[in-house]
């Protein structure tokens, strides 16, 4: 357990990406030795076939496949299927093969495979011995196939079955192989599995000393001796501190051997400039080096402390987080790097500077992206523990498991600049038992031996019983979900605790739907949720409100709201369906993220950025396009980090106001002078009597204009436009380009409530990866090559078809409207010098 000495931690630690390449950049490739994607080449069956994990079994009329890959995805959605999982099929069995030929040697090779993650339950054979299997499908896992490959035959055959259970997660969680699989040759003295560890025990702005462990494995039959070189490069390629410790390795053991290494005058990681050096671990026998294994990684320290708050690099940084969910829309559960990137960077442009994986550990690719990003992450570990939450959840194999689980992700992950802190659950259900608290004292424990420089963490929902039973005692830094009125009194009784917000606000809405007049919490018949930011399920609440607490109470660490993204599943409030299936059907993705499925933001992601952000910005809400309505007040609110803002409909302006300074009653309905339950001071609101034209905010800093938004009245369709957020994308990987179609009028105004339908044709070097558009009450699939507009907008997602790249052309046709064309230019992916596929 940290200490809460003065209601202050502090660390200071060295940390690092994962462990990525063996025989790649920055220093010339070993002979034999090499970690390469796995992806290609698979066969892919739904249903459950005997003897298919033997070599001689007939797959040949198996579906093609690369992963990852996830089959649930492919749908259809199902009114019959569990609205939590998105109605679509998650459980069953699933079989994954492939054939592969393994090259004689003239010196020993050692082979192993490594699943970055397989939902649910895998069992794993070669050549038909079984090699084992885990039962969660976040967790990272790998075997040694050494033994049972048959070198230089013509078929080797790895055989993956997997067995989701329906009942098992309270979201969907996807199914199949839906992340990467790495082969990693090497001989028989190597680099153990996230076999290096970083940490700094002195920063300063002269020097950081760096500690490194590194695991060294020996299979050979006698002690070898041998020098463990260590190397550290900046971002630039040059070598900054070396190292070189002698070790005598005994037979077929692991060996940790200890270095210490000095960066002089180092650059430190962080939000705004998140530095990467490169540790190079070389292991050699005489002058030979036989492995390498470079680290990415960056030099900070991080702190908590009751008055400042969390502290990165000594300076106070106030939390702006979000939860994010693992599936990445229209692509489902299947890991992509580039979606992956996107999702990160569209939330750092609100003002982001952090996330909660919830509730599990995350893909590899998420912390890579965050580390490059200068995001925060808060590593998550379950969503229950023995207690059940679903009856076929983690709960089933946490005695067995939960151990081996935490031990695994925190050496996967342990090494990542962007990670501050372990969670070891969220809205555990053993809040409520008087013996909770040995749990969480044991899973803590466990977390604290394979990591001392973070602290761990938890997310109570039930405040009142997670402190009447000692759970949030058991834990470094206390979270709380939903409880900003409690944080003085939380306080208060525990004058040395640290804490913030786990999980916020859980507003929902749609993107660009509007409902006069204002409404509360409700199911309306569009089954869509007003996009005015007021609306929040029973145990939730406004983003206004953590706002408030958390400016009340400069100490709190800061909040993770309730969701970054959409995600799949989880419809709230749409969850009770009606036994013929007509109420809430198809509502099956939720409406909490400030950013929708399709990655378009909602209104509510320019409320956070006009607290969370300095930048100059406004942003303007509802559209302004009310036929029928002309003369009756619409409510018009705006968004602003500005000193000012005035308001003008057709060139006559209804005034200025000044955020943060003339506190809003937010009115709700269905009698519109009846008041929310509180009042805002992050938002403006005119009453504008409706009339077509053109609607404008301007925002002033010191009187000078800064920024403005406008929204114009639309008239009918008339055209399609794209446009895509590159132009060129990379050959040959797993590149996207994501491709917004609006539909405009013919003075190139958006369409707020169009609903085209639109068809897409993509030919030459790419093809179609996935549709959406971001609604959360339809059953059109993602896989196809149309789409319907939702309040104006879809979302075309296209890949590379070929390694050698090309152009990409693209077309959408909607009936009555003018066709649009885009062309995209593919090309041979750039080598990274630190990220480079192994």
């Amino acid at each position: 357990m940290y200490p809460r000495c003065a209601g202050s931690l502090l660390i200071a630690a060295c940390l690092l990406g994962t462990p990525l390449s063996r025989a790649d950049a920055p220093a010339p490739a070993l002979p034999g030795v090499q970690r390469v994607s796995f992806n290609e080449g698979w066969r892919f069956l739904r249903g459950d076939p005997t003897a298919a994990q033997h070599a001689e079994f007939d797959d040949s009329g198996w579906t093609p496949i690369t992963l990852p890959h996830d089959w649930a995805i492919d749908g259809p959605f199902d009114a019959s299927l569990n609205p939590h999982t998105a109605a679509l099929p998650i459980s069953g069995v699933g079989w994954y093969r492939k054939s592969f030929r393994v090259s004689p040697s003239r010196s020993k090779r050692y082979y192993s495979i490594e699943f970055d993650g397989a939902m649910a339950n895998s069992q794993v054979w070669v050549n038909g011995h079984e090699l084992g299997g885990r039962p969660y499908g976040y967790i990272g896992f790998s075997f040694d196939l050494t033994p049972y490959l048959r070198p230089g035959t013509p078929r080797n055959v790895l055989a993956v079955r997997l067995a989701p259970e329906v009942n098992s997660s309270r979201w969907y969680p996807g199914a199949g192989i839906y992340r990467n699989v790495w082969l990693t040759t090497t001989g028989p003295v190597r680099v153990g599995q996230w076999g290096t560890y970083l940490t700094t025990p002195i920063v300063s702005d002269e020097s950081a000393s760096v500690a490194l462990r590194t695991v060294v494995s020996n299979q050979e039959a006698a002690a070898v001796r041998v020098t463990v070189r260590s190397s550290i490069l900046a971002a630039d390629g040059r070598q900054v501190a070396r190292s070189e410790v002698e070790s005598e390795l005994s037979a077929g053991a692991d060996t940790t051997v200890a270095s210490r290494l000095r960066i002089a005058h180092p650059h430190r990681w962080g939000v705004e400039r998140p530095y990467l050096y490169a540790m190079v671990t070389e292991i050699l026998r005489g002058r030979r080096v036989v492995d390498r294994y470079v680290t990415p990684f960056g030099v900070r320290t991080i702190g908590f402390d009751r008055e400042r708050g969390f502290l990165l690099n000594g300076e106070a940084l106030k939390l702006h987080g979000v939860c994010l969910h693992h599936d990445l829309g229209a692509l489902g559960a299947a890991v992509s790097r580039r979606a992956t990137e996107r999702q990160l960077e569209i939330l750092k442009a609100a003002g982001v500077n952090a996330i909660r994986t919830s509730h599990n550990p995350p893909s590899p690719e998420l912390l890579e992206y965050a580390d490059r990003l200068g995001l925060l992450v808060i590593d998550e570990s379950f969503d229950m523990w023995r207690i059940p939450k679903v009856p076929n959840g983690y709960s089933k194999y946490f005695e067995a498991w939960s151990e081996r689980d935490v031990r695994d992700m925190v050496r996967r992950d342990r090494n990542h600049p962007s990670v501050i802190m372990w969670s070891i659950g969220n809205e555990i259900p053993e809040q409520g038992d008087p013996a909770g608290w040995k749990e969480a004292r044991r899973l803590t424990q466990l977390f604290h031996e394979e990591d001392p420089t973070r602290p761990t963490t938890s997310a109570f929902n039930d405040w009142e019983q997670a402190i009447q039973n000692k759970l949030a005692d058991e834990v470094d830094i206390p979270g709380f979900n939903y409880k900003p009125t409690h944080y003085q009194e939380i306080l208060a009784a525990h004058p040395h605790w640290i804490i913030y917000g786990s999980e916020t606000a859980s507003c929902v809405s749609s993107r660009g739907s509007y409902h006069l007049p204002l409404e509360k919490y409700a199911k309306h018949p569009s089954l869509q949720i007003s996009s005015y930011d007021i609306i929040a399920p029973p145990w939730a609440y406004c983003p206004d409100v953590e706002f408030a607490a958390q400016e009340a109470n400069p100490g709190l660490l800061g909040e993770f709201v309730w969701t970054g993204f959409d995600y799949l599943g989880e419809p709230t409030p749409y969850f009770g369906w009606k036994e013929d299936n007509s109420a809430d059907w198809p509502a099956r993705s939720s409406y909490f993220g400030m950013v929708d499925l399709a990655g378009f933001p909602k209104d509510r992601y320019y409320l956070y950025q006009s607290v969370w952000t300095r930048g100059p910005m406004v942003h303007l809400l509802p559209h302004w396009n009310w036929p029928g309505l002309e003369g009756r007040n619409i409510p018009v609110m705006v968004y602003s980090n500005a000193d000012e803002v005035e308001l003008s409909l057709n060139g006559r302006s209804l005034g200025r106001k000044k955020p943060l300074t003339e506190p809003v009653a937010l009115p709700v309905g269905p009698n519109v002078s009846a008041s929310l339950t509180f009042q805002s001071k992050y938002r403006l609101l005119w009453q504008v009597p409706y009339e077509p034209g053109v609607l404008q905010a301007v925002a002033f800093r010191q009187g000078v204009e800064v920024a403005r938004d406008t929204m114009s009245t639309a008239g009918a369709p008339a055209r399609i436009h794209l446009r895509a957020d590159r132009s060129r994308i990379a050959a040959g990987g797993d590149d996207l380009a994501f491709v917004t179609v609006r539909i405009e009028d013919q003075d190139g105004n958006l369409c707020p409530m169009a609903d085209n339908l639109v068809s897409f044709q993509v030919t030459g070097a790419g093809e179609i990866a996935a549709v959406d558009n971001g609604n959360a009450a339809t059953a059109e699939p993602f896989h196809a090559d149309h789409r319907k507009a939702f309040n104006g907008l879809a979302l075309l997602i296209v890949r590379p078809r070929t390694a050698g790249g090309g152009t990409i052309h693209v077309s959408a046709h909607a009936e009555g409207l003018a066709d649009a064309q885009l062309d995209l230019e593919s090309q041979p992916a750039r080598r990274d010098s630190l990220y480079a596929v192994r």
